[in-house]
């Protein structure tokens, strides 16, 4: 890990990632319960920290506390404003045994929520309290999920730095798993068809509102098993897919309907920010071109 970025690799690590992914789930739910509406859903992301996935403050009738999945120390960690806290230590554990332990951390410290415990995104989801199937949890290759993100967080957050618009912040997104960054033009878009597996197309159709060029990473799934960064918009304007993008290792995936940069070769380049950061500007301007966006109003 000479340029501080990670090996990653799917295949060897699909297991603990379907765990990680479900038990951010849960720590998302909880705060969705627990935060007024904002725009895009914006309140349920999770932050990525210097050591894990971080709900931040949340708050019920009588304290504020923080629930974070430690991926450092690999343990879940439950902090209160009034100095209690809870800690569970993260080990090869089903989901639905996660999920009992952390509603009964909560609940020793006062905090009662109740949540929907169907996962979102997922074809054929298992309700937590009863899924049995997913309990794996190697700590190294959670750790280099972790570091992968810290530093796809730090260009981001870059990339995110030159533009004056809307813009969101760098998230994670639990249902998806990725972390994203978001930019708007400031004209609304066409009704989105919706049509995600386990989530109210209501929702899809608000988050994309108005047009909206996006980029982030994700850690692989089985639509693209391995790890990468990738950029779209929305609506998609016409010649996009035949753009001209950096690097030359990037792409446009039919299927997936996003250019995508692998991790791997990220990861193994001379310079790593720079080619990343070639993927998130190119990509973007192509968009913004195509799509006619004001871009001396919104770009620093």
């Amino acid at each position: 890990m000479k340029t501080g970025w990670p090996e990653l690799n799917y295949h060897a690590s699909k297991d603990t990632l379907e765990t990680l992914h479900l038990w951010s789930q849960i720590l998302g739910k909880i705060k969705l319960k627990a935060q007024p509406w904002v725009n895009h859903a914006w309140h349920v992301t999770l932050s990525v920290t210097p050591t894990g996935l971080s709900t931040g403050d949340l708050s019920d009738d009588k304290q504020h506390f923080q629930i974070e999945l430690d991926l450092v120390q690999h343990r879940l960690s439950i902090k209160t404003s009034t100095g209690q806290s809870r800690n569970l230590a993260l080990v090869h554990m089903s989901v639905a045994e996660f999920y009992k332990k952390a509603m009964h951390a909560l609940a020793e410290l006062g905090i009662h929520v109740a949540i929907y415990k169907v996962p979102c995104e997922l074809e054929n989801p298992i309700p937590f309290d009863e899924d049995q199937t997913h309990k794996t949890y190697n700590p190294e290759q959670a750790a280099a999920l972790h570091k992968a993100l810290l530093q796809a967080q730090r260009v981001l957050t870059q990339f995110r730095a030159e533009f004056r618009g809307k813009c969101s912040p760098v998230h994670f997104f639990w249902g998806s798993f990725d972390l994203a960054v978001s930019r708007f033009s400031g004209r609304t878009a066409p009704r989105h068809p919706g049509g995600v597996p386990g989530l109210p197309d209501w929702v899809a159709q608000e988050a994309y509102s108005h047009e909206v060029s996006s980029a982030g990473f994700w850690p692989g799934s089985e639509a693209l098993p391995e790890a990468a960064f990738y950029s779209y918009i929305y609506p998609e304007p016409e010649g996009y897919r035949t753009a001209e993008v950096k690097p030359n290792a990037a792409y446009f995936h039919e299927t997936l309907g996003e250019f995508i940069l692998p991790y791997e070769a990220v990861r193994t380049a001379e310079n790593p920010d720079a080619m990343l950061l070639d993927f998130l500007r190119s990509t973007y301007e192509a968009a913004a071109k195509l799509a006619n966006w004001d871009r001396e109003a919104l770009e620093v």
